[in-house]
């Protein structure tokens, strides 16, 4: 285990504050400080026993810091990466847990070229419909998959030491181009995202008693339906074109399902269930 001196988190959300939780829970870190935005939330955040200081600022944060995690939103990373560029220290890297990994890291990388900090772009597939920093859970990383995006010229060092710190905090970890990584979750994560989200919105129009009727099977599948919209919509923004690939590819797919359906071609119809049954069944536990 690679165990960082001081260990920085911006914005500690449900994930901000679920790595806190673990690094300071596995030993990952010798000092876990935290910078919120919201006083209110720093205030909070003092009187925990996973946080040993909370700053007033993301610059003097950065100062401190040997790895510093960025927990905000999508559409603020990039800033937040430029901000403290010219406070962090020799040596410093920066990662975040951002789902949209290609701007970031270009936008990132960029604002620390004149730096000797590196920025290394990381997402863990952690997420649950519930936010804020008091849903955080220092088993949330457990067994789940981490992408790590370097691109060829970062530092090697620095990317074992992002690898090291996932691993640490109970990660399998996965390394990818940052251009990869939003194909990928554009298929596993955001278009699950759309199609749970759409049913809710049609069944919304249905008369509501209908959904009270309805048993397990429904609510496992509109579970992330009740995800922040807000979140969301940055999500979206940020991942525009490689989503609307996979929506088409999804369209085309429950076209031809409507195609077998309406020409009762019942034994084309039993190959995609098949099929899909035999994904769904190959899925880790």
């Amino acid at each position: 285990m690679i165990v960082i001196d001081t260990l920085a988190i911006f914005a500690p959300g449900l994930l901000g504050a679920s790595v806190a939780r673990a690094a300071k829970a596995r030993g990952a870190a010798r000092r876990v400080i935290i910078w919120a935005r919201r006083p209110e939330v720093r205030l909070a955040l003092a009187d925990q026993p996973w946080c040993d200081e909370v700053v007033d600022s993301a610059e003097s944060a950065a100062k401190a810091a040997n790895l510093v995690v960025i927990a905000s939103p999508v559409t603020r990373i990039g800033e937040l990466v430029e901000r403290i560029a010219p406070h962090l220290t020799a040596g410093t890297i920066v990662t975040d847990v951002g789902s949209v990994k290609a701007d970031i890291c270009r936008q990132a990388s960029s604002s620390l070229s004149s730096t000797a900090a590196t920025f290394i772009g990381s997402h863990p597939m952690a997420g649950s419909e519930k936010t804020g920093w008091e849903n955080g859970d220092a088993k949330l990383f457990d067994g789940r998959t981490c992408f790590v995006t370097p691109t060829e010229n970062d530092d090697d060092v620095a990317v074992e030491t992002v690898v090291r710190l996932w691993r640490d905090l109970g990660s399998e970890v996965v390394t990818v181009s940052a251009d990869q990584h939003d194909e990928i979750v554009a298929h596993i994560s955001h278009l699950p995202q759309i199609v749970a989200t759409n049913l809710g919105t049609l069944l919304d129009q249905r008369p509501a008693k209908w959904s009270h009727l309805a048993g397990n099977g429904l609510k496992d599948t509109t579970r992330i339906a009740a995800s922040d919209s807000t979140m969301w919509v940055e999500i979206l923004e940020q991942n525009r074109d490689e989503i609307l690939r996979a929506l088409q590819g999804f369209e085309d797919d429950l076209h031809h399902f409507r195609a077998a359906l309406a020409n009762r071609d019942w034994p084309e119809l039993r190959t995609r269930l098949e099929r899909g049954k035999s994904w769904r069944d190959s899925l880790r536990p």
